[in-house]
């Protein structure tokens, strides 16, 4: 499966009749010259779509609710090249409910010193048009992007890139199922959540299965199908043999069965994240571990013990991040390094992180688990790509939920992790460990993450702006009272949003 849907988005420009036909002409022109150079650049993940210039308010609803009811519309730009009086957009906006972006360029890069006149003038306006824009987007309270640059230049384009990338992780959302099979573990609170809010602010929706609707497809694998999939591994990964070859191999073909199943069973159900738990595996033979792996690899979101958030934004990030060098996997906080001036965090889980991080190839192996009761799982092993990396939990505050970020600096293992066969990755939080997980902490971030090396702050923050939801970030910056103060006043601010 391919993260990738064919979003596109819609480029609205604003003008008026004051200017007359000519230069409304000339408007549509220098509106289409931009929309093609920003579709030749390649910077941008989406497609962007010309919309004609709009100068009526009715005009302005119609496209509006055009907007709304195209599916493959994930969001619009907005961008006044001459003067827009905002009251014709008052009607359009209060039915827009997909990301806004208003992008306050000009068609021109410099000042025409020597020959500027009052038709020029009249003609690019951007400069106040698009702040009579931007009041009326505030005085409606709306939530939005605003980027200010020349649309010619890489740095403008990139932003553009970037808030295009969380729009369509927030077009996925809006009808993202999340399978969960048995419940979240047993008395743990933050993997717990209130799944209606989920899918009211979200979208998403998170229905039960039992696992016995698993195992039924699991049983119905074909060995044709798993001798197929058993070449692929072959291929792919470094086979270890740390048991025996018979019990390697069985095991192996065990976690490909749950792989063919997983995959049919979620196509069927349409669903594009799972989570499950290995307290609740009746009829399974061993805990998905190789299986969870590879379809996180492919783009489905998935988390351990019964985490349906964290799953959820892991595909969130996967659609993010699709294209981009790097990967998106589900994440836990271990143990850290505490000696003093050398501190750092490990994070892995029992089996299920995605190759996408790997440094380099993983080995597939089969050892113990020693929790859930079960048959020694096969899974993927290795250490995560050095690199600049962001960890982020979303959390369920009962009266809203939060994003939490923190920015880290992935680096190579010091020493070899010989005993432990599992994935996992080290790195260093910022500003650095003792603030991070301070912050952290007192900002309530569950012990499970997204975690990405393709992906940037910025990213999560406009999703966050789309969603309606608040926005925590930890990194270089950050300082503990300051961190306490923000904390305090987001409460203030979001129970007031609330009444």
């Amino acid at each position: 499966m391919n993260p990738t849907v064919p979003y596109e988005f819609w480029f609205l420009t604003g003008s008026q009749h004051l200017y007359g036909e000519a230069a409304l002409k000339q408007v549509a022109a220098d509106s289409q010259k931009i929309t093609d150079a920003l579709n030749a650049s390649t910077t941008l993940p989406y497609r962007l779509v010309n919309k004609p210039v709009l100068t009526l308010s009715t005009e302005i609803r119609s496209m509006m609710e055009q907007a709304v009811s195209a599916g493959q519309c994930a969001g619009v730009i907005c961008w006044m090249h001459t003067f827009s009086p905002a009251k014709m957009w008052i009607a359009g906006l209060s039915v827009l409910n997909k990301p806004l972006l208003q992008l306050n360029t000009q068609f021109n890069e410099t000042i025409p010193y020597d020959t500027m006149d009052m038709d020029f003038m009249n003609l690019n306006q951007s400069a106040h048009g698009d702040r009579e824009f931007g009041f009326i987007t505030a005085r409606m309270d709306l939530p939005r992007k605003v980027i200010v640059g020349h649309w010619s230049h890489l740095s403008t384009q990139r932003r553009i890139a970037d808030w295009m990338r969380s729009a369509s992780a927030f077009a996925d959302s809006t009808n993202l199922v999340i399978a969960r099979f048995g419940d979240n573990m047993r008395d743990v609170a933050v993997t717990d959540g209130d799944k209606v809010e989920a899918m009211v602010k979200l979208g998403w929706s998170v229905p039960y299965y039992g696992i016995g609707d698993l195992v039924a497809y699991i049983k119905q694998v074909p060995e044709s199908a798993v001798d197929v999939l058993m070449e692929e591994y072959r291929h792919t990964y470094r086979f270890v043999h740390s048991v025996s070859k018979e019990v390697f191999m069985r095991q192996v073909r065990g976690q490909a069965r749950i792989e063919i199943a997983l995959k049919a069973f979620l196509a069927d159900n349409g669903a594009h994240a799972f989570c499950t738990n290995f307290q609740d595996l009746h009829g399974m033979d061993q805990l998905p571990g190789l299986a969870a792996q590879r379809l996180m690899a492919e783009g489905y979101g998935f988390a351990g013990e019964g985490d349906w958030k964290t799953a959820a934004m892991v595909r969130a990030l996967k659609v993010m991040g699709s294209t981009l060098d790097g990967g998106t996997s589900f994440m836990e906080d271990y143990t850290y390094n505490l000696a003093e001036n050398d501190m750092y965090d490990l994070g892995a889980h029992m089996l299920e992180l995605c190759p996408s991080i790997a440094a380099t190839q993983p080995t597939l192996e089969v050892h113990p688990l020693g929790i859930g009761d079960r048959e020694d799982p096969a899974r993927l092993v290795f250490d995560g790509r050095p690199g600049p990396a962001i960890c982020t939990a979303l959390v369920d505050f009962g009266n809203r939920f939060r994003i939490v970020l923190n920015e880290v600096e992935t680096v190579a293992s010091p020493h070899p992790f010989a005993k432990l066969p599992v994935a996992r990755v080290l790195w260093k939080p910022l500003p650095d460990l003792t603030t991070a997980a301070e912050a952290w902490i007192l900002a309530g971030g569950g012990h499970h993450t997204a975690y990405s090396d393709c992906l940037k702050a910025d990213h999560i923050r406009d999703f966050a702006e789309m969603a309606g939801i608040e926005f925590v970030s930890i990194g270089k910056g950050t300082t503990i009272p300051a961190f306490r103060n923000e904390l305090r006043w987001n409460a203030g601010y979001w129970d007031n949003r609330r009444r």
